[in-house]
């Protein structure tokens, strides 16, 4: 699909769900899936947690989070990025809005996936008509309680009892506290839209509702990772010719393997950016490195510093094809990765543990030399950026963060503008 098509349907999705209006009336520059970290964006993929939050909360290690933090500050928190990528021009489509608007029988049929009745405790006469009375239910929802279904995924456990109605129930949800992290479940390559297959069972059913989105868009997406294959968007960076993909706890070789066979990174070059920590607090690549510019990039100081052996020490695979070749030949194993960097010209800004702590290192980069990132940081490390000619924009996401992950993690940019030509 072309991207001009896809910026005119997210503006008149924005304006049909009371969002700011983008900049659809004046001439729109030229959009293409993201060929590099550090082009103009054009239009990002966003979801403002709702009440399918309030369940991971009360148990964060469960939900993947780091801490407790307020579901309602989270959500003012994540409207007022939108509102600071809407001031810079930038579309900003949310899950909610492309829900809002689907065909009616395909909301409803997702919606039916999500909403379960637990009949292992009724005898078979009930259990029968059961199935039945579900659907007869769905039919009747309104739209905005089939996308609660599809937030919360609730379970009825039905029994049968001999009073008022004939049965009573235990309610269970199994929410999608986890979506507002939108990098995740999808990648956007040159080629198109990647469908991740999650590290954690309990968010696999993010990527039905990503899917389900790109669909209402047009955009269907050309591979969709199977079987033992791992793939979270956290850990692809775009960056022109070559692709960076981390390998480590939430990628795996197998769902490198599948984008590489299919021919979907639409990169000459893919640079496997091996983790050998397997720390939460560095779950993606996002989360120790990051790319400003096409000579610029942050690298927390740990990695940065660190030796071979040790487990802060980050290593890369180079696999390149020649022009017009379709397979790629592994033509580089196990060379440092900061060595990799600097030999392909990059100068890195560290980015100390205090500030990395503070999810410093996941900051969006929305144009070259300009970045959002979560405000808080130290002083050296602002100095470092402006010494670096880096325009900073800070966000407050201190609820958010909270959630193991920041600017970065809440992004999914579907297009960027086209580089200019040499």
């Amino acid at each position: 699909m072309k991207h001009p098509t896809l910026l005119k349907i997210a503006a008149a999705l924005l304006i049909g769900a009371g969002g700011a209006k983008p900049l659809a009336t004046q001439a729109q520059p030229a959009m293409d899936f993201p060929q590099a970290e550090w082009d103009k964006a054009g239009t990002i993929l966003m979801h403002t947690p709702g009440m399918e939050l309030f369940d991971g909360v009360v148990h964060p290690s469960a939900a993947l989070f780091e801490n407790y933090f307020s579901a309602d500050s989270a959500a003012a928190e994540h409207r007022g990025y939108i509102d600071m990528l809407r001031r810079r021009g930038i579309t900003v489509v949310t899950v909610e809005s492309l829900l809002a608007s689907a065909p009616i029988d395909s909301l409803r049929a997702l919606a039916g996936e999500f909403l379960a009745y637990d009949t292992r405790n009724l005898e078979q006469r009930e259990i029968d008509s059961t199935e039945a009375y579900r659907q007869m239910i769905l039919s009747q929802m309104t739209r905005q309680d089939l996308v609660r279904c599809i937030m919360l995924r609730p379970t009825v456990r039905l029994a049968h009892t001999d009073n008022n109605t004939g049965f009573e129930a235990e309610y269970i949800q199994q929410p999608l506290m986890n979506l507002y992290f939108t990098r995740d479940q999808s990648i956007t390559t040159p080629r198109g839209h990647i469908i991740s297959r999650m590290n954690s069972s309990q968010r696999e059913a993010e990527t039905r509702v990503i899917d389900f989105c790109y669909k209402v868009i047009g955009a269907s997406p050309i591979l969709r990772i199977e079987g033992e294959g791992r793939l979270e968007g956290g850990d692809y960076i775009p960056a022109g010719t070559v692709a960076l993909i981390g390998c480590g706890m939430r990628t795996n070789d197998e769902g490198i393997a599948q984008i590489m066979k299919a021919d979907a990174f639409g990169h000459d070059t893919v640079v496997v950016v091996r983790d050998h920590k397997f720390w939460q607090m560095q779950m993606h690549l996002d989360t120790y490195f990051n790319i400003i510019d096409r000579d610029l990039c942050t690298m927390v100081s740990s990695r940065l510093q660190a030796k071979a052996g040790e487990p802060e020490y980050v290593s890369c695979d180079i696999w390149a094809r020649a022009k017009g070749e379709k397979d790629y030949r592994l033509y580089q194993q196990d060379i440092a990765f900061v060595d990799y960097l600097t030999t392909r010209g990059f100068k890195i800004i560290p980015i100390d543990h205090a500030d990395e702590m503070h999810y410093a290192n996941n900051y969006l980069t929305i144009a070259p030399r300009h970045i959002m990132a979560v405000g808080g940081q130290s002083e050296a490390l602002q100095r470092r950026f402006s010494e670096a000619g880096v325009k900073v924009e800070w966000i407050p996401l201190e609820s958010l963060i909270d959630g193991y992950g920041a600017a970065h993690c809440m992004t999914q940019v579907l297009c960027r503008q086209k580089p200019a030509k040499p």
